[in-house]
């Protein structure tokens, strides 16, 4: 007797699209495509698996991402240590890197698709999930900061988005976060009796993102820390007031929030999360920056760059919640027929429909008509084509409207001769 077997199931944190969904996804992502071109970036793709120390190097040895949430193994075959991206921008760096991308000139690319973390699955946040990056390579002024602030805003409004709020920040240069770290771990010292185990750790090697915690003990002592805005020298304070100038020209309002940081050496000058309170506790939905060492950082010859992610889970779930209307249907028409002569004809009549840009199914096998309408209604097509055997001799096609909206004028049915069928509806879908 054969062994019954154990029925698999997802990961957890690893979601499945299911058809029904696909839609909404494929819908967003074409958005997404069609405004970035209007901006000039062009799509590239990074490998999922990339070198261990891409990240370890890129990201931080001392983050979360590294020290608890990578999916990292060795290969058994070569011994490498690999990893599973847990964003983009490392890698795509790398790409710019090996393959010369700034040669003769800076560069506006983005990617699209999964990054993988290892933490507690939450509402817009798996183990597997999604993101849209957008990087500009080897721009240094304050314009291209902008620029991709005032683009978010286009998407925003192009996705009907509301209540979404952009906060900003500088971090300057190194030399100015040296002198503010020095000062941030002299007040942290004196307020070690009010630190958890977390602040505590981190409060030597990272102590930046101390100031970004949740604890509400830690809440006085990380408002009354020294801001690193008031280190900063004429050259990043200038290059801040070009960013906000251009912002205002564009009507784009942004709250200054001296608590936004991040915690590496690379990431320098502008730094912005666009925010929301509509997705609970994970109200990110997209975080950018200027980060002009990674370059170099990486192996590269020094070279300026800025760019943003965002988290394609959180913002499907803003777009739906604000009434986003997406084409669930499996087809524009649905062809039903009856005997094996007409179920012939209308695989024919299928292929000229298409090329005429509908989406057609045929239906599949010989049931009844009733059977046949019930499932061309339930595909969501706005005509079924019925073809039987008297359709058949006469060489045409019964047209039925399934969806017609109020005052529309068109006969809900009528019949068609094969030949004029493509172009009819051509003109009248």
């Amino acid at each position: 007797m054969t062994q019954q077997f154990e029925k698999v199931r997802a990961l957890t944190g690893m979601k499945d699209v299911l058809p029904h969904e696909s839609a909404a996804w494929e819908t967003l992502e074409a958005i997404v495509r069609e405004w970035l071109a209007s901006y000039g970036y062009r799509n590239m793709r990074t490998p999922v698996l990339e070198h261990t120390r891409l990240f370890a190097r890129g990201i931080g040895e001392v983050t979360d991402i590294v020290e608890k949430e990578m999916y990292s193994f060795r290969d058994a075959l070569n011994d490498d240590h690999l990893t599973m991206r847990p964003e983009f921008t490392a890698g795509m760096v790398r790409a710019a890197i090996e393959h010369n991308l700034l040669y003769d000139r800076p560069q506006r690319v983005y990617c699209m698709g999964p990054v993988f973390r290892h933490e507690r699955p939450q509402r817009g946040r798996y183990r597997q999930f999604h993101q849209i990056d957008v990087e500009a390579l080897g721009f240094a002024g304050p314009d291209v900061d902008a620029e991709l602030i005032v683009m978010l805003a286009r998407l925003w409004k192009r996705l009907g988005l509301q209540d979404i709020r952009l906060e900003l920040n500088s971090l300057g240069q190194p030399a100015e976060r040296a002198a503010h770290r020095q000062a941030l771990v002299e007040h942290l010292e004196k307020h070690i009796d009010v630190l958890d185990e977390e602040a505590r750790r981190r409060m030597h090697t990272n102590p930046l993102r101390v100031l970004d915690t949740k604890n509400p003990a830690m809440q006085d002592m990380a408002n009354s820390a020294p801001r690193l805005f008031d280190f900063l020298g004429a050259e990043s304070l200038a290059h801040f007031e070009g960013v906000c100038a251009r912002l205002q020209d564009a009507g784009i309002e942004y709250t200054l929030n001296p608590r936004l940081v991040r915690g590496l050496d690379y990431y320098n000058l502008t730094v912005f999360e666009w925010v929301t309170d509509r997705l609970g506790a994970q109200g990110t939905v997209c975080g950018g920056g200027r980060y002009d060492g990674l370059m170099e950082l990486l192996g590269g010859k020094p070279a300026p760059a800025v760019g943003f992610a965002i988290g394609m889970e959180r913002l499907l779930d803003l777009w739906q919640q604000s009434e986003a209307e997406t084409d669930t249907s499996e087809c524009d028409i649905y062809v039903v027929h009856q005997g094996e002569d007409a179920q012939r004809r209308a695989a024919i009549l299928a292929e000229s429909l298409r090329d005429a840009g509908h989406r057609v199914l045929v239906h599949a096998g010989s049931t009844g008509f009733k059977s046949q309408f019930k499932r061309a209604d339930a595909s969501g097509a706005t005509v079924a084509l019925i073809i039987g055997p008297d359709e058949l001799a006469a060489g045409q096609a019964s047209v039925k409207w399934l969806r017609m909206e109020e005052g529309d004028t068109r006969p809900q049915q009528e019949t068609l001769p094969f030949d004029a069928i493509a172009e009819t509806l051509k003109t009248r879908m």
